[in-house]
């Protein structure tokens, strides 16, 4: 039999002995290793040849555009063209029955012929009473009779050529010519149909190259656009053809290029925008049309002044931190530095960066969730992302000066140093 003190002691060995083995199995398991940096990709940042720029929407319109209708009354004879042809300009388009302007015409060439020959013997009598005059062979009175015979023979033969004129106009005007040259709609009058002089509209036709685009400029850009060239800080061209850029609705860059010729010469108070007109070529492709028609939705981009060396930067590199922009930037120990920057205007995919960003700076480009400020990373150096379609490759970005050139709404081009 075991005393209480020896059992005692007993449990107090059991407890020491499993202490023990539960820290020898501690010590027995390896300690976690850190997890690896996180691999992000860096880019360095391009420099490249951009030109600062306000976008708007607008609409293309015809140069030129005429109502067709007839001079004169009659019915419709016969239509000489398809709806939706291109035509010259003097090409026939409609005829008018010409056979009553025709008898018309008949009529005051009789009226011509018979005059003449009223002349012609008012002349005879003429001569013949000069002669006869001196020997008092005929009185006075008979000679001042033969004098007014001879002048109104004459009065009636200019009105009867008159009359002539006005039927052989009357003629013509049967045949519906294209007083300029462009595309024809259709016709909005069958053949047999009455036509009334100056009244019947017959069809519409547009003139198609040039073609005109039509925008409006906000009251914001024309005052910081005044206000510029009024500081100083802009230099201002005055005159027309200022050189603007349009697309297509379905077009991503702006690849054709249009003059400005005409500006407003006030704001509009209903829309507080004033409006302006550019001049935009449309030759024909080569698969025989056009590219552009009237009233088509264009994107205009209006250069706000003369190209400058940039520094830019992947659209998807930017954060935004309650409405601050800014970068990841990789230093030389490895770490992610938060960097705040003034970005700029977006040029085909890639973001000016105005101030904040260095030259030679490796920005992440990707993996940007995956880092935060003052983190040790593994970077991969690749080139930076450019938008689809651009065959040129920027170079590293330098510390170019800028210099610009803007259209001012005034009819003036202004050269801005970097937009506001």
């Amino acid at each position: 039999m075991y005393g209480p003190t020896r059992m005692l002691v007993s449990l107090a060995v059991l407890i020491v002995a499993s202490a023990l083995g539960g820290m020898a199995g501690c010590a027995s398991k390896a300690i976690p290793a850190a997890p690896p940096p996180a691999v992000v990709v860096v880019s360095t940042p391009l420099r490249q040849e951009v030109t600062d720029h306000e976008d708007f929407t607008g609409r293309t319109d015809a140069a030129q555009s005429v109502d067709l209708r007839a001079r004169v009354s009659g019915y419709l004879a016969k239509i000489h063209f398809r709806a939706g042809d291109e035509v010259k300009q003097g090409d026939l388009l409609f005829e008018i029955d010409s056979r009553q302007y025709q008898a018309a015409l008949d009529r005051a060439q009789a009226e011509v012929d018979g005059y003449d020959a009223r002349v012609k013997r008012a002349e005879a009598d003429f001569r013949r009473a000069e002669k006869l005059l001196p020997s008092n062979t005929i009185t006075r009175e008979e000679y001042d009779k033969i004098v007014a015979d001879r002048g109104e023979a004459a009065a009636g033969l200019a009105s009867a050529k008159a009359k002539v004129e006005q039927a052989r106009l009357d003629l013509g005007f049967t045949r519906v010519t294209a007083p300029i040259s462009g595309r024809i709609g259709r016709n909005l009058i069958d053949e047999g149909n009455l036509v009334s002089a100056d009244s019947t509209l017959l069809a519409n036709l547009v003139s198609v190259d040039p073609v005109f685009v039509y925008f409006n400029i906000d009251e914001r850009t024309v005052l910081r656009l005044k206000r510029m060239a009024q500081e100083g800080r802009a230099e201002v061209r005055r005159g027309p053809d200022v050189p603007v850029l349009v697309r297509l609705a379905d077009e991503k860059d702006y690849p054709h290029s249009a003059k400005v010729d005409f500006i407003d010469n006030r704001v509009d108070p209903a829309t507080g925008t004033i409006r302006i007109r550019a001049v935009l070529p449309n030759p024909v492709q080569p698969d025989g049309q056009r590219r552009f028609a009237a009233g088509l939705f264009i994107g205009v981009r209006v250069p706000i002044g003369s190209p400058y060396q940039a520094v830019l930067v992947s659209e998807r590199a930017l954060g935004t931190d309650q409405g601050q922009k800014f970068l990841y930037v990789i230093n030389d120990k490895k770490e992610v530095v938060y960097r705040p920057v003034l970005a700029g205007l977006l040029q085909n995919g890639l973001r000016v960066i105005e101030q904040g960003l260095e030259s030679g700076e490796r920005v992440i480009t990707d993996g940007l969730q995956r880092v935060r400020p003052g983190a040790t990373v593994e970077p991969k150096l690749e080139p930076m992302p450019v938008a689809p379609g651009r065959s040129e490759t920027p170079k590293p970005a330098e510390a170019p000066p800028k210099a610009n050139t803007a259209p001012e709404p005034s009819g003036a081009a202004a050269q801005p140093r970097k937009p506001e």
